[in-house]
């Protein structure tokens, strides 16, 4: 329990810097910078990693494999925009930002209740 407990306090971090991207993409009509890009996909990734040990190492409820999976489409999401839209210096499209934080909050949600209930 350790493990996914410290993995969704990862992913908590990883939020706020996403709260503050989103804050940024739509109050000012532009994209975040890098740097807050990348310090929010390191801790998530490190986050997503913790969680898949967790997994492949100890016997963990079925809602955290079910985050996992979340989890995993929401970082295809967060590589789409990184790769076809910021790299090349696009505007991320509000929909693909608003669909990788309902799949992220989501799977947010079940390891929390996955790991502290």
């Amino acid at each position: 329990m350790l493990m996914l407990q410290t993995a969704a306090i990862l992913f908590a971090i990883a939020a706020l810097g996403g709260l503050t991207m989103a804050g940024i993409r739509f109050a000012r009509g532009h994209n975040p910078p890098a740097w807050l890009a990348m310090g929010h996909g390191l801790l998530a990734a490190s986050g997503l990693t913790l969680l898949l040990y967790a997994l492949c190492t100890s016997p963990v409820p079925q809602l955290a494999m079910a985050a996992l999976a979340l989890f995993l489409l929401a970082a295809m999401g967060g590589a789409v925009m990184s790769l076809a839209y910021k790299w090349r210096q696009r505007l991320l499209p509000a929909w693909l930002v608003i669909a990788h934080a309902i799949a992220a909050v989501v799977a947010f949600v079940l390891l929390g209740v996955a790991a502290f209930a």
